[in-house]
């Protein structure tokens, strides 16, 4: 199948979950069989891209708007700021084309829809797919709740979700599938377009996996968390976490190393405020940080999806803590093989009472990874993705006749 797959950018370097995401269904849909057009803004560094990537790109002159033109416009930041002429004007051009379905990666790419919805009842027209990387409204909505900066701030984060939410279901109800990254994400996307298809696309793993089977008795009483914190609601959630642990790790000898892209500002006030914790930034070799490691961590309060450091910290052999409700779209039987509380206090103690019990820590790695081992494979995601695509263009067939 003929595909065209439009995207905020190149998604690389591989340094966040949504690109992480991106290019991984991208290449597993390619591998699957789809000969893929993508088009978005360049990736900076430009030689971050694989050189044999199985995809043709066609990308948009110039760059994004800034974050202040953005702000007057009547869609969400990340959608105003892509949504420049030259990108208009390339999506025009593409929508000429023949294509057997296209995808708008991310609800940021909602505004690309119109010149392929005016094809909508021709013989040619294309299955148009939404790949969502969360059920945006929801994590809009969590971070407004739980945000505790300025009030400034606060109401641009306000007045961002009502944005959000708007063309969200607008692309929703508009689309012929919807893919979502966790059930329950599915669940959200059916109430909000109860006619619209949709198919679940966990993550597929294909990083590091340790050769370690247990965790070394003399393992220092190292925690460790990972993410890439310049979005508001990581850096929230990396502070708020530091708040509640902080203290009580200090008094009974637990560190947290703190590994991923942070803001200085942040950087320093954690460096400042707290005792027990160390900011790592951003590191070549994350591996050695997991080998040294008890416990890693997904004090996740505010968001939603799917958190692709699980796989991470499950491949590398460390056991997990984390908060209940983070663990959306993870199987019982892996949920069941972590250390788990309902709010932050709660993690972080009973992060401090499994710290010292090696048997339970080795056995709840050990379970998580042979849960672990079958299921997450990219391969397997372009494959169910391209099979969703040919069951909603049968339908959209049928439909079509049964309307003549």
């Amino acid at each position: 199948m003929k595909a065209l797959w439009i995207a905020r950018a190149q998604p690389f370097p591989l340094d966040t979950g949504d690109r992480i995401y991106t290019a991984r269904l991208l290449r597993a849909a390619a591998q699957a069989g789809a000969n893929i057009t993508f088009t978005g803004f360049a990736c900076e560094p430009a030689d971050a891209v694989p050189a044999d990537w199985p995809v043709q790109w066609r990308l948009v002159p110039g760059k994004p708007r800034g974050t202040l033109p953005s702000l007057m416009s009547t869609m969400p930041l990340v959608a105003a700021s892509h949504a420049t002429p030259a990108y208009r004007q390339l999506i025009d051009e593409l929508a000429q084309q023949h294509w057997d379905f296209v995808v708008f990666d991310q609800y940021g790419l909602g505004w690309a829809m119109a010149p392929f919805l005016r094809a909508r009842g021709g013989k040619a027209a294309p299955v148009l797919v939404h790949v969502a990387h969360d059920h945006e409204a929801s994590v809009y909505a969590s971070l407004v709740r739980g945000f505790k900066g300025s009030v400034f701030k606060h109401a641009g984060l306000w007045q961002n979700w009502l944005k959000t939410r708007a063309i969200e279901r607008h692309i929703a109800r508009t689309v012929d599938l919807v893919t979502a990254i966790t059930p329950e994400d599915a669940q959200k996307f059916q109430v909000d377009a109860p006619r619209t298809a949709s198919v679940v696309l966990t993550p597929g793993y294909d990083g590091i996996v340790s050769e370690r089977t247990q965790m070394p008795a003399q393992t220092p009483r190292n925690v460790v968390m990972v993410g890439n914190y310049h979005w508001v609601a990581k850096s929230e959630n990396l502070r708020q976490f530091v708040e509640a642990a902080d203290a009580l790790f200090q008094h009974n000898g637990i560190t947290l190393h703190v590994i991923g892209g942070i803001p200085d500002e942040l950087a320093e006030h954690l460096r400042r405020t707290s005792k027990a914790t160390v900011i790592h930034g951003f590191v070549d070799d994350i591996a050695s940080h997991f080998a040294q490691a008890r416990l890693a961590i997904v004090p996740e309060a505010i968001g939603g999806g799917f958190k692709l450091k699980f796989l991470d910290y499950i491949f590398n052999r460390v056991a997990v803590a984390t908060l209940t409700h983070a663990a959306a779209g993870l199987p019982p039987e892996i949920r069941a093989s972590m250390v788990q509380a309902q709010d932050l206090q709660g993690l972080a103690r009973a992060i401090v009472d499994a710290i010292g019990d090696d048997a339970r820590l080795n056995s709840l790695q050990e379970r998580a990874f042979i849960a672990a081992q079958s299921r997450y494979r990219w391969i397997d995601r372009g494959s169910d993705l391209l099979a969703a695509v040919r069951t909603a263009r049968t339908a959209d067939a049928i439909a079509s006749q049964a309307r003549a």
